[in-house]
């Protein structure tokens, strides 16, 4: 089995999409039923699977300035996927996967992995260009694809629906946390918590974007209904790039940071941030909108107790290991909140249950689930 696997979601640090492709290519190298597997890059094959760095490369902040420019996207959009089938003209025995949604035109097998609707169900979240310029590629991945990939049942769900695209095409593969995510003593992340003025189950974290479908300030405001010991012994931590109209979110952390209850900690370093997932009493995510979760399974395997909304994927990963409320009921989240932080009983639960449903989810089964795909399409051609 001979497969081409696109890696230009790869940039580091690695978030979302560019730690599937990464770790995907990774088992996807180890797996006994790929005989090759060739890696592509923008426009051309590449020698090897991208080292860490903490900068995007100069190839990804060129896209990003051209995406801004109305004329120049729409000829990234038109030109590239010329130089990408000129470059994929003989290889059409392999098959070529586009773990990112994005699919160039191909002679051979192709698979998309979709891992959201965001450009559809959420496009007030980025910026209009580069939401228009999404919305045309993955139309023209549907078109292009033999097979499609999710990360969940639920888009796998919503795609069918929204696409009316047949269930038989549509094929689900969860992600993993890394092995770096796992419990650690206090003594174990010291060293990086006192950098950053934490103290090991001294607060509670959220990790991601900020953005509008995170939910956050709905965060903020049940946060702000907990007693002020509870908040001032237990401070809200954020952590994680500033993400499109983030401004009324960033002007609600500053008023809690002023008040002595939060913080935001800019974005974290790869090389830290496991440490100061372990290090959290509890972790919280109410986002409104996912197409997985992925930091909810990376807290569970911290061994850290998760608080989170039940929306969109949320419950295929946290099954009943977490406290969950409607991302509108505020006062419900808030009572998970209080809960989360102070009820020893359920912490020590979700502690054990949390770590056990982790261990479901490996990147060993993801590259399991992925090449099940590519054998569903050989035995088809």
């Amino acid at each position: 089995m001979r497969v081409i696997l696109s890696i230009e979601p790869v940039r580091f640090p690695l978030t979302g999409i560019g730690r599937y492709t990464y770790e995907l290519a990774r088992a996807l190298q180890a797996h006994t039923a790929v005989t090759e597997l060739k890696l592509f890059g923008t426009v051309n094959f590449a020698d090897h699977l991208p080292s860490a760095q903490e900068r995007a490369g100069r190839g990804f902040r060129l896209k990003e300035m051209l995406q801004k420019s109305p004329l120049a996207s729409e000829t990234y959009r038109r030109l590239v996927p010329l130089l990408k089938r000129r470059a994929l003209r003989k290889h059409s025995d392999c098959i070529y996967h586009g773990p990112n949604f994005y699919l160039p035109p191909f002679s051979g097998c192709s698979v998309a992995t979709f891992h959201d609707l965001s450009p559809f169900k959420w496009p007030q979240c980025a910026p209009a260009q580069r939401v228009r310029f999404m919305q045309k590629e993955l139309e023209l991945a549907l078109q292009r694809a033999d097979a499609l990939i999710t990360d969940s049942q639920y888009t796998k769900a919503e795609i069918g629906e929204y696409f009316s695209v047949p269930s038989e095409r549509i094929f689900t593969a969860p992600l993993a946390a890394g092995a770096e995510f796992h419990p650690r003593a206090p003594h174990q992340t010291r060293n990086t918590l006192h950098r950053l003025g934490l103290e090991h189950g001294g607060y509670s974290l959220y990790v991601g974007t900020i953005e509008p479908r995170k939910n956050l300030l709905m965060l903020l405001e049940a946060y702000r209904q907990l007693p002020v010991k509870l908040r001032q012994r237990w401070p809200l931590i954020l952590t994680g790039f500033r993400g499109w109209r983030s401004e009324e979110i960033h002007e609600e952390i500053a008023q809690a940071e002023r008040e002595g209850w939060a913080r935001y900690l800019g974005f974290t370093s790869v090389a830290e941030l496991p440490e100061l997932l372990a290090g959290a009493r509890l972790f919280c995510f109410p986002s409104r909108y996912e197409g997985f979760g992925l930091p909810v399974l990376e807290a569970m395997s911290s061994g850290v107790p998760v608080v989170c909304s039940n929306s969109s994927s949320l419950p295929e990963v946290a099954g009943d290991t977490a406290l969950m409320a409607d991302p509108d009921d505020l006062q419900g989240l808030s009572e998970c909140l209080r809960r989360g932080l102070e009820d020893e009983r359920w912490r020590g639960s979700a502690k054990v249950s949390g770590r056990a449903r982790s261990e479901m989810f490996s990147w060993a089964r993801c590259a399991d689930d992925t090449v099940n795909v590519y054998k569903h399409l050989t035995s088809h051609r």
